[in-house]
């Protein structure tokens, strides 16, 4: 299937690894010339290198902290000058969840803890997504694509339902103001997904348990249908068609793509 994204331009934040690197390189894939978004420039640098190589499109790499307005401002209006327009942005500049162990509980929350997660991915991605939208109203088209997660739809982590929520939310609100003006806003919600991190992750895991790497990937694989860890690249491939115009149905939405998570019933 031609996804129609040849020539078309995109922000992805967080883009220098993990989901983010993944949705790049799909898209890049597919034609889009890509502006990376991160607060690392040495791995901004080494990601957009590769994928340049591997796609032969044009990548840039911004350095940024999304939790500062002014920051934020001149990366969008950088990423503008440069490309020529904005048609995609992917907001995936957030600490993943599940990787550092059980989650703190109530009494353990402080509150700069709260409002530092909250400030990264929640309004974060509303900042981001507030410098891109003149420029898509401008030409009439645009994609927003906010990576969540399924801690939205789950209990066990306070902080992490509660910043996914707010992302999900965050999503149908633009998405609702948004789509008369040919922006569609979705929202992806994956699971614990298989990224540079991930050997370390369950290493890690395995020590604290006492088991081996293995009966690890066997206990993250068994929380879904599949059996096994989602890849980031699985996940991209997903997030690519949302951000192409062949997703013109799909607007507000928040979609899973975590293996098929048991249990729960969503609709």
């Amino acid at each position: 299937m031609d996804l129609k994204l040849t020539g078309k331009t995109a922000i992805v934040s967080g883009g220098s690894k993990g989901i983010g690197k993944a949705v790049a390189l799909q898209l890049a894939r597919e034609g889009v010339d890509v502006a990376l978004a991160a607060r690392d420039m040495g791995a901004l640098q080494a990601a957009a290198t590769e994928i340049a190589a591997a796609t032969g499109r044009r990548i840039l790499s911004l350095s940024v902290d999304t939790g500062d307005d002014a920051k934020v401002r001149e990366m969008v209006g950088i990423a503008a000058s440069t490309l020529g327009r904005i048609d995609i942005l992917v907001n995936a500049a957030a600490q993943p969840g599940g990787q550092s162990g059980k989650p703190p509980g109530v009494a353990d929350i402080t509150n700069e803890m709260f409002f530092s997660e909250m400030n990264t991915k929640v309004l974060g991605y509303l900042r981001t997504a507030r410098e891109v939208t003149p420029f898509m109203k401008k030409q009439g088209w645009g994609r927003i694509i906010n990576i969540s997660g399924l801690a939205a739809r789950t209990t066990g982590s306070i902080i992490g339902s509660v910043r996914n929520v707010g992302v999900s939310a965050l999503t149908k609100n633009l998405a609702d103001e948004l789509g008369p003006f040919g922006i569609n806003v979705t929202c992806v919600h994956p699971a614990v997904t298989r990224t540079e991190k991930t050997p370390g992750v369950v290493e890690r895991m395995a020590q604290a348990q006492g088991i081996s790497a293995a009966d690890v990937e066997k206990q993250l694989g068994s929380k879904n249908t599949l059996g096994r860890i989602v890849d980031a690249e699985e996940v991209a491939d997903v997030i690519a068609f949302l951000c192409s115009p062949r997703s013109v149905s799909i607007n507000g939405d928040s979609i899973a793509v975590g293996g098929g998570a048991k249990g729960s019933i969503h609709y």
